[in-house]
């Protein structure tokens, strides 16, 4: 499911609090994170092209990228010879710049992350239940944060900028398909877990969607050729979606843009169902045990699903019909490039789920719609948890809240 929430917590971690303090004009603060933003973008640039794709003179720039190397969010490269005149100095993120806690909580696990300033995750841990609980997850995420700051050295707390959380929000709705007691999840009703987890560790925490942050991470730290206008999809406990166009995350008037896991789709029996129904891991570990066996191993390790068979085939088959109409759908409502499925599933069954979806789209008649692909997210399982923890490093240093995600070419 989809939407958004506010943020819990006080102040933000700018750049300027790294070195000079935050006395700085606006002008400079939306001029350091456009470089900042536009770096992380395409990896590294020199100095005379962030001049030229910013619009600075070439002495702003390089006044703003030597500030930016004395806070140590970005650091010098090697120069590139062989180009007529003085070697190009190209600049790029420092990954030790600026660290995140990210925690996902989904249905069946949690995992809580320590990402970096380029998205990389240094530290990880993960816990499994059999279903969510408020102090269960405020537990594992003050432990782990404790863990996780005993191996930082005290320059590297001094650089950790928030921590970030990803949940589907009302989880008291989904007690029968989680399969817990009736009552169990009531609880959630009344639970402000980001307060929770704020107040226990002593950090300002952002709450998200899980499926709006997983797409977050696809579009920031995904493939370095950008697609402008995509539909997301991520295959977890439950499915849910996020829409990106022209660059930029659609969250909606009330957060809830791109709920595709509601969209209703035909289910097997021809009936009308959601989307939610056909195509979430619930209904394949429904099928498991209606089967007799195990399903543990599909919370476990969602990239080694050995004891898979018969049943992940009729699976992929079912989610696949259910996606491809999905997808067809929304390309008729807005002008896509590409619909993008990823998922807390290996990647070999991500690879089956994107051939599956292509071959069931084929089918549809088509006319009157522009034609678009259907591709593999680059993220994986891990999307909603990066993503969680992208939550603080973006409110504090990309250029705008509302165009962070923007390519600026």
């Amino acid at each position: 499911m989809n939407g958004s929430r506010g943020r819990s917590g006080g102040a933000r971690l700018q750049p300027g609090d790294l070195g000079r303090g935050t006395n700085q004009t606006g002008v400079r603060l939306y001029n350091e994170r456009l470089v900042l933003s536009l770096i992380r973008r395409h990896g590294s640039l020199p100095k005379a092209d962030l001049a030229k794709l910013t619009g600075l003179s070439a002495q702003t720039a390089s006044v703003i990228v030597n500030q930016l190397v004395g806070d140590g969010l970005i650091r010098r490269e090697e120069p590139q010879r062989g180009k007529v005149g003085q070697p190009s100095v190209p600049y790029s993120l420092n990954p030790d710049g600026v660290s995140a806690f990210g925690l996902k909580v989904g249905r069946r696990s949690a995992d809580l992350v320590l990402l970096d300033f380029v998205g990389r995750v240094r530290q990880r841990l993960h816990l499994t239940y059999h279903y969510p609980l408020p102090h269960v997850l405020v537990d594992f995420a003050a432990s782990g944060v404790r863990r996780f700051e005993a191996g930082l050295s005290v320059g590297q707390l001094a650089r950790v900028g928030g921590f970030g959380l990803a949940m589907p929000f009302e989880m008291w709705n989904w007690e029968a398909e989680v399969g817990c007691p009736p009552g169990a999840l009531d609880v959630w009703r009344h639970t402000d877990l980001a307060r929770s987890i704020g107040d226990a560790i002593g950090r300002p925490v952002q709450l998200c969607n899980d499926a709006t942050a997983a797409c977050a991470a696809e579009l920031v730290f995904g493939r370095r050729e950008p697609l402008a206008d995509f539909l997301y999809l991520f295959i977890g406990s439950f499915v849910g979606g996020g829409l990106v166009l022209n660059s930029t995350l659609v969250q909606g008037r009330t957060g809830n843009a791109a709920a595709l896991g509601s969209l209703p789709v035909t289910g097997p029996s021809g009936s009308v169902q959601q989307l939610i129904r056909t195509a979430s891991l619930y209904t394949l570990e429904a099928r498991l045990i209606g089967g007799g066996k195990p399903a543990d191993w599909l919370w476990e390790d969602p990239d080694c699903w050995d004891a898979a068979g018969p049943e992940l085939d009729d699976w992929i088959a079912e989610a696949a019909a259910g996606l491809a109409y999905a997808a067809t759908a929304a390309s008729a409502v807005v002008e896509l490039q590409a619909v993008v499925i990823d998922g807390a599933v290996p990647a070999a069954v991500r690879t089956r789920l994107v051939d599956a979806v292509q071959a069931n789209m084929a089918r549809y008649d088509r006319q009157g719609l522009s034609p678009i692909d259907v591709l593999a997210g680059t993220i994986g399982s891990a999307a909603r948890e990066i993503g969680a923890a992208s939550l603080p490093l973006l409110a504090s240093f990309a250029f705008d809240r509302d165009v962070m995600f923007k390519e600026s070419t």
